[in-house]
């Protein structure tokens, strides 16, 4: 199978899904798709299954592939932070993620300090100095791939398996930002130094303060982008019955 033919398929169906284009309840055939995206049943049927696995359809006997609402999808899944960083939804998918990197960032800075190896603690003072570097020098993609290396670094350093699971969402989110032009090529001086702060708190054994400078770090990150979800509205998912 053509992992190019098979990523297609992916992509074309789940974009259209999170964008509202393919509505809740709307009903597609595995035949019909074969023509549509000119691919082999063996690719749709492929695709089908990593869009089962992400919430966004199920399959039916005699009905066929029906998509599902939005409280079904996986809303951790980078795929899907990624196809709704690209539409419409973006404000609300922008502050869903702020917040809840809001709420564990800070916190596996503090554990980060306590529980990380030297390893980790010599290499994350290493890519915040140079972080500082490519800011300041306006390298944005050398700035994207490392500001996705401190994060990650942070929440692996946490000793938390749950926040080191985080990695893909926040790779994605920092990725979306700088692709959709929501990031200055220059980023401020102060929030440069802040990342400089958790880092060699985090190397000095200061979980106090290491939680300080990214509580920071994140309460900047939701100022700046406020104006992006200020109308949007937000997404309640019901809670369900056992």
């Amino acid at each position: 199978m053509s992992t190019s033919l098979h990523h297609r398929a992916i992509e074309h169906l789940g974009s259209r899904i999170v964008a509202g284009q393919l509505p809740a309840g709307h009903i597609m055939l595995a035949e019909h798709l074969e023509g549509e995206l000119s691919v082999s049943r063996s690719v749709v049927r492929e695709a089908v299954r990593v869009l089962q696995s992400l919430g966004l359809v199920e399959t039916t006997k005699r009905v066929g592939i029906r998509v599902l609402p939005f409280s079904r999808w996986n809303p951790f899944d980078p795929q899907v932070i990624r196809w709704r960083l690209a539409g419409e939804g973006r404000g609300a998918q922008l502050r869903s993620l702020a917040e809840l990197r809001t709420a564990v960032e800070p916190v596996a800075a503090e554990l980060a300090a306590t529980n990380a190896p030297e390893s980790i603690r010599r290499e994350i003072v290493e890519v915040s100095h140079a972080m500082r570097d490519a800011g300041k020098a306006g390298d944005v993609p050398r700035f994207l791939e490392l500001d996705i290396r401190f994060h990650s670094l942070l929440l692996t350093g946490s000793g938390n398996e749950m926040f080191a699971n985080m990695v893909g969402q926040v790779a994605e989110t920092l990725t979306g930002r700088t692709e959709h032009g929501l990031m200055p090529d220059h980023p401020s001086s102060t929030a440069l130094q802040w990342h400089v702060d958790v880092a060699e708190a985090i190397a000095a054994g200061q979980p106090a303060a290491a939680r300080d400078a990214s509580e920071r770090i994140m309460r900047e990150t939701i100022s700046a982008m406020q104006p992006e979800w200020e109308h949007q509205p937000r997404l309640f998912v019901p809670v369900r019955r056992h």
